[in-house]
């Protein structure tokens, strides 16, 4: 069984969260990890404080965009086995249409996990996960262990400049 087909557990989630709700954006946006079978879900609670656009009350575009980082990052602390958080380099979004005043989802899907970084696709939704919100791609840097770290450095005497 490779580490993609593993089942979160439920124990896996409540020891992350505390970490996560020490962001505090996650706190703000009401931020909830589900559990999907083997992979999770991230959820953000509709409130008025993150309306972007009151004439429709839409959902504001920083809100969707924070949703779904924060479910990537979640992905990726699954995977690691770390409690280290992974460093965004970047994050592409696509808004496909309004969020209106609903709970908003996330998925996040690992594209590439390499050593050192790892491409996420995430995709948020409201009532349908066949009619998404928003989509994303990601790039992180991974944290590495100290023992990688230390013979990175000695390795290259120039990293410590």
């Amino acid at each position: 069984m490779s580490v993609h087909d593993e089942a979160i557990s439920p124990e896996t989630i409540d020891a992350m969260l505390p970490t996560i709700l020490q962001i505090p954006y996650a706190r703000h946006l009401g931020f909830r990890l589900l559990r999907d079978g083997t992979d999770i879900i991230g959820r953000m609670a509709y409130a008025d404080a993150l309306v972007g656009n009151p004439a429709v009350h839409a959902l504001h575009g920083g809100t969707l965009g924070a949703l779904m980082e924060l479910t990537a990052v979640c992905k990726l602390l699954t995977l690691a086995r770390t409690t280290a958080v992974p460093k965004t380099v970047d994050i592409s979004i696509e808004f496909l249409r309004s969020a209106g005043r609903f709970d908003t989802f996330a998925r996040a899907t690992v594209t590439r996990h390499g050593r050192r970084v790892a491409n996420v696709r995430i995709v948020a939704y409201q009532d349908d996960p066949q009619r998404p919100v928003a989509a994303a791609t990601a790039h992180f840097l991974l944290a590495s262990s100290p023992a990688a770290s230390n013979e990175s450095t000695a390795s290259n005497p120039r990293s410590t400049q």
